[in-house]
């Protein structure tokens, strides 16, 4: 009688197979390669080389479909970042990188704490880059996720030019599971958009080289317009006059503070400017805050178009930079 279960689990098997394959055709992926192959003036058999060694992943589509953005508080989000351990963790990146870090912050304007917010919050400063298969990420959503495959199909693309270009070995690289890279996870095309060599020597390295690295982010931030001395955000009090609730606010500034003081906020230090921002809610476990955003604010959102991950950086980097001077 032993032998139904293993029957069944076999067969279980067997469906989950078949299920996962279903969801990548063929011929769309033929399509890719023969296209790229061909715009690119580039050897059939070659390309058809490497993506064949891809292998799709049901859980990167899980993941996909439920970013922790749209799924969480401010209060558990803040959570995960404004620890002390990856606070200590940026006070410990800061000494080792002193020297480059205060080099890039002079030549683009972007302050050293933004970049140690950004790098913190994406990669805990390097030591979690990820462990997808960049490859594999990029395949899986290519062909498996109709609903931005274009988007893959594209990225997946320059991450085969930025292998080439760069000297990679395409197999080898990990990431997240979108396909990010290094400790600023870059996709491809901002790769090979904004990575910048800091010591303008051999390949731009942003898996391995923290100068590169650092150079890449604050590259990113100035090209995005980020205007040097200028604050990030304010907090803003709600009065008995504010007229709640706060219909969604476009994260670019649009309005000025007086706009929003008529509505009935004001900003904590009682402030006023005439300098263009946007009010942004942040919903805790219990309740909301808010906060004035300037233009810096938005510019860290062209990094991550979430506000949750905007503030987070601009926190987290506060909070090591008052630490580390305590």
């Amino acid at each position: 009688m032993q032998f139904i279960p293993r029957i069944f689990t076999i067969l279980a098997f067997l469906l989950v197979s078949i299920s996962s394959l279903a969801q990548i055709n063929q011929t769309d992926v033929d399509d890719f390669v023969r296209i790229y192959a061909s715009q690119n003036h580039l050897a059939l058999e070659d390309i058809e080389a490497i993506v064949s060694k891809a292998t799709f992943q049901p859980s990167i589509i899980d993941k996909m479909t439920k970013p922790a953005e749209q799924t969480m508080t401010w209060t558990r989000y803040r959570g995960l970042f404004l620890t002390d351990a990856r606070i200590d963790e940026g006070i410990k990146f800061w000494a080792a990188n002193e020297t480059t870090l205060r080099q890039v912050s002079k030549q683009t304007g972007v302050s050293e704490e933004v970049i140690l917010g950004i790098i913190g919050v994406e990669t805990f400063f390097g030591t979690r880059a990820g462990s997808y298969s960049v490859l594999d990420a990029l395949y899986t959503l290519a062909f498996g996720y109709p609903k931005r495959s274009a988007f893959f199909k594209a990225e997946l693309g320059k991450f085969l030019e930025l292998c080439t270009r760069e000297n990679l070995d395409p197999l080898s690289i990990k990431g997240s599971y979108a396909g990010a890279m290094g400790y600023c996870q870059f996709m491809p095309s901002s790769y090979l958009a904004y990575a910048k060599n800091f010591d303008q020597q051999g390949s731009t390295d942003l898996m391995n080289n923290v100068d590169d690295a650092i150079a890449s982010v604050a590259n990113y931030i100035q090209v995005h317009r980020w205007q040097p001395g200028k604050p990030v955000v304010t907090k803003a009090i709600v009065t008995d006059s504010a007229k709640l609730p706060l219909a969604k606010q476009s994260v670019k500034p649009s309005e000025s503070i007086k706009t929003y003081q008529n509505m009935g906020f004001q900003t904590a230090d009682g402030s006023s400017t005439n300098e263009q921002v946007t009010l942004q809610e942040f919903v805790l476990d219990e309740g909301s805050e808010y906060w004035f955003g300037f233009n810096n604010f938005y510019v860290i959102t062209r990094y991550n178009h979430s506000p949750l991950y905007a503030l987070a950086v601009y926190q987290l980097g506060e909070a090591i930079k008052t630490k580390k001077a305590n």
